[in-house]
């Protein structure tokens, strides 16, 4: 019995899987290298207050983050548009989209409630049960 007969010893490819390449040592090494510099910027922007605005902090501290999120993805995650066949990128996309649609709904429902609702005065606060 030769040991192609054995099922267990069957190729990845045989069977039409394929497994995403993992990275090298230089790629970790750039991915970290840019984790920490993209952590360390908005660290920076507000332990130094650059921004006198705060929204604008915040902005760029979720435009770092978006940044990070993509670096984590390419170099640690490896994905990309080859991997799986390119459908790995598409579930991403996916979600990506119906994060940005539950999110922006959210806040749009939020900011319109709030401008919507009755405002109430400080003496009407007081006299709340």
């Amino acid at each position: 019995m030769s040991s192609n007969a054995n099922p267990s010893h069957h190729s990845a490819d045989a069977h039409g899987h394929h497994e995403a390449g993992h990275g090298t040592f230089k790629s970790y090494l750039t991915g970290f290298i840019l984790s920490v510099i993209l952590t360390a910027i908005p660290f920076w922007l507000v332990m130094a207050k650059v921004f006198s605005d705060p929204a604008v902090t915040a902005a760029l501290i979720m435009i770092f983050g978006a940044i990070q999120i993509v670096v984590h993805m390419i170099y640690f995650l490896h994905m990309n548009t080859k991997s799986e066949g390119g459908w790995n990128m598409m579930a991403l996309i996916f979600t990506i989209v119906l994060v940005i649609i539950a999110l922006s709904g959210s806040l749009w429902v939020m900011h319109h409630l709030n401008s919507n609702m009755m405002p109430m005065s400080p003496d009407m606060m007081r006299n709340m049960p």
